[in-house]
């Protein structure tokens, strides 16, 4: 039995001159989608990222995750990475000169096209994360993904660099990590092979601007609750119309937004 390690295929081989933080012990085939995390608390990854469907693609080589710690670039003995915001005010702001060596370092024989490679701050002013965005990174090279903490970081920065603003949401978070992986598995999920269904993807909540309709599994009958009749009926027209009704409720109902950008997208394609 040779002790000579197997080969994985077709795998990308990591240049040496790659700053370490951006090595990873998984295999990658060459042409993996890849995403490079700029964060204070690397071993905050992969986390759930490491798990499940995601975590399998990545062991597969479907996909790449990479951390750059902020803390690395930091200056004078303790590593700061922070100062007070010019004007005063409560809080601390990421340093631009900091936050820009770990750029550059993260950067690092990436395509210098943002529209293959996009450079994200998650923000809660940035652009609301959606369904579209997720497909437009999965077509994309990579993504790196700054974590905010603290008040921010430094406008100029943001001008240098031409940083895209991405937020989840009308809330606020302690730091970009969690958001940071949630975009990263809604766009691995998107990526050829992740999802052994591809019509899975096709069919779930926002795919064609509406939310999901309602799933059921055995048992027929639970605590006195019957899985609808139509669903049974093996009749797919008739499955298909009451899978779309249901999806129209409930988005009319729970997000009227949603409703009304359906509408108005429904009333320009008729004008078409």
């Amino acid at each position: 039995m040779s002790d000579k390690p197997r080969s994985h295929g077709r795998l990308k081989v990591t240049p040496t001159l790659t700053p370490r933080e951006l090595i990873d012990d998984s295999p990658a085939l060459a042409g993996a989608w890849e995403a490079r995390v700029i964060t204070l608390f690397p071993d905050a990854f992969p986390g759930v990222l490491g798990e499940s469907l995601t975590g399998r693609a990545r062991d597969e080589g479907r996909w790449r995750l990479a951390t750059v710690e902020l803390r690395s670039f930091g200056e004078g003995k303790h590593r700061n990475v922070d100062d007070t915001p010019a004007g005063g005010g409560a809080g601390m702001v990421l340093r631009a000169d900091v936050l820009a060596k770990a750029i550059d370092a993260a950067q690092a024989g990436a395509p210098a096209d943002r529209a293959r490679w996009p450079l994200v701050y998650l923000s809660p002013r940035g652009r609301r994360f959606d369904q579209a965005m997720a497909r437009h990174f999965a077509g994309c090279d990579g993504i790196t993904l700054i974590c905010g903490r603290f008040e921010g970081v430094d406008e100029r920065v943001i001008e240098e660099y031409g940083i895209e603003e991405v937020s989840l949401g009308d809330f606020v978070m302690t730091g970009g990590e969690i958001a940071a992986q949630a975009v990263i598995d809604a766009t691995v999920r998107l990526l050829p092979g992740v999802l052994g269904n591809a019509a899975s993807t096709e069919e779930e909540s926002f795919s064609h601007g509406l939310l999901e309709h309602p799933h059921y599994t055995r048992p027929a009958e639970w605590r006195g609750r019957t899985i609808p009749d139509v669903l049974l009926s093996g009749h797919h027209g008739e499955i298909e119309r009451w899978r779309r009704a249901q999806a129209e409720r409930i988005t009319r109902e729970r997000r009227p937004d949603l409703w009304q950008a359906h509408l108005a997208r429904r009333d320009e394609e008729n004008k078409a």
